[in-house]
């Protein structure tokens, strides 16, 4: 029985074969990447142009990152001319400079004019200021114009994000005119759904789209089929701005404009996908405290980012710790107290980072506003009351019987409805204060939501068995 991946009778023996390279688990599978390790090994150049080359620039991402760092550079150098230079726009930022810096910067420049301006971008904007003007130098002057536009453009700006490459079309022009000139012209872009049209200054005029025209004969003049372009995106607007205009009005594409309402771009479908998973990506590191680490990254810089908000966080338990101080004595009197607090802290800790993480999440996606806050705040206040009043229970009622003291239990079960309803407080103001301040709250909302639910966890009750005590009750 002949194997999926075995070449079929009477085939050339070196016509490339197309194998699955993923498990079932959809990670490379071992034996393609110790092939490909083998053919790198022995500088088998034809093996690597004839299973890699037809690789799809994120499969070929893949590979690389999968690869060791030596048999990345040599694999590039291997491929030469047939590596894909846009699978370094699937990898991590750290490999992709790994491999772009072991590069001649003259066969960046080669590399780069064989690109969508897109993707030249993002692999130019990483690089020295030197570098980027070498590689530009060498291009053709309209091309280079053209990155160097984009690249003055803020960092996650839709002016990086877009593409140079569009269709464009003055008004009089007739249906027949604009499809003889997208069959004719050798420049337009290998893809695009819309045909913009403009004024001879450049100005948006509006679009048309592909099916549109297709539709219309070919006397219909350009002017009566377009629309206009309700929803054209500043080349300064933040790229996770324009993803939200994506979302919101399901564009497949988008006219960029500059502060002169001229088009200097289109913003795609594939290139929006990419800022969404980065957007996400980068909120969830950040509530974690670990800024925009990747995996690749070196020990050093892994270490340098998590290190500052280590920092602080241990500020925060130093104020918790002087908050268990204040009541020694209480739980010296009391020696089940100790067993006790973590149980406080910790579901208090939870609850707020349940709270916190519903609430970055709605500020990110706009869901959570001015208009709805006092509403959203009230509810939450309620779920935390009514969780407060469910884990009190149990948890006094365990206690209680651990301990056989029910004062004990009902000590703890006071300080966990305290403590759900600042963990519920902690978990949506604290987004929201950073968020009206202008800072992102993903960053630093879950340390101090922490902090809060430490202090006023332990504060309520060690406070509470203080109190208790004092009234003479006899401790366990």
């Amino acid at each position: 029985m002949e194997s999926q991946d075995d070449p079929k009778p009477g085939a050339d023996a070196h016509e490339p074969v197309h194998p699955d390279i993923y498990g079932e688990d959809g990670v490379i599978r071992a034996s393609f990447l110790a092939h490909i390790g083998a053919a790198i090994a022995d500088r088998d150049t034809l093996t690597l142009k004839q299973d890699v080359s037809h690789l799809h620039q994120s499969e070929l991402g893949d590979l690389l990152e999968a690869l060791l760092p030596e048999q990345r550079r040599a694999l590039v150098d291997l491929l030469g001319a047939d590596f894909d230079f846009s699978a370094l726009t699937e990898v991590d930022e750290a490999i992709r400079l790994e491999i772009v810096d072991a590069l001649p910067n003259a066969q960046i420049a080669q590399a780069v004019q064989e690109l969508d301006s897109d993707d030249a971008v993002y692999i130019l904007e990483d690089l020295d200021e030197a570098d980027q003007n070498e590689i530009l130098a060498q291009l053709p002057f309209t091309e280079r114009i053209r990155l160097r536009r984009s690249l003055d453009y803020p960092e996650e700006s839709a002016g990086r994000r877009m593409q140079t490459e569009f269709v464009a079309v003055p008004p009089f022009w007739t249906v027949g005119q604009t499809i003889d000139y997208m069959r004719d012209d050798q420049n337009l872009p290998d893809r695009f759904s819309q045909v913009f049209v403009i004024d001879p200054t450049f100005q948006l005029l509006g679009a048309v789209d592909l099916d549109k025209i297709l539709r219309s004969k070919r006397s219909v003049k350009i002017e009566e089929v377009m629309h206009e372009t309700r929803h054209a995106i500043p080349a300064s607007m933040d790229q996770e701005e324009a993803a939200r205009e994506f979302e919101q009005y399901d564009l497949l594409s988008a006219a960029v404009v500059d502060e002169n309402e001229r088009l200097v771009g289109v913003l795609t479908i594939d290139d929006v996908v990419d800022v969404i998973q980065q957007e996400a990506e980068e909120d969830l590191l950040r509530m974690g405290g670990v800024g925009d680490e990747e995996l690749s990254d070196t020990v050093i810089d892994t270490s340098r980012s998590r290190v500052p908000w280590l920092l602080v966080n241990l500020a925060t338990a130093f104020l918790s710790a002087s908050v268990i101080s204040m009541f020694g004595a209480t739980i010296e009197e009391m020696v089940a107290l100790a067993a006790l607090m973590p149980i406080v802290a910790s579901l208090g800790g939870n609850a707020g980072t349940q709270t916190m993480t519903v609430t970055v999440r709605a500020l990110a996606t706009r869901d959570l506003d001015i208009y709805n806050a006092g509403r959203v705040i009230r509810r939450e206040v309620m779920v935390g009351l009514l969780n407060g009043v469910v884990i009190a229970t149990i948890i006094g009622l365990i206690a209680g019987f651990w301990f056989q003291n029910a004062d004990l239990g009902g000590v703890i079960a006071a300080a966990m409805v305290i403590n759900m309803l600042a963990a519920a407080l902690g978990g949506i103001l604290i987004p929201l204060f950073l968020d009206r301040l202008g800072a992102d709250p993903a960053i630093s909302s879950s340390i101090f939501t922490t902090m809060i639910t430490d202090v006023i966890g332990f504060f309520a009750f060690l406070g509470l068995a203080a109190w208790w005590l004092h009234l003479g009750y006899p401790p366990a």
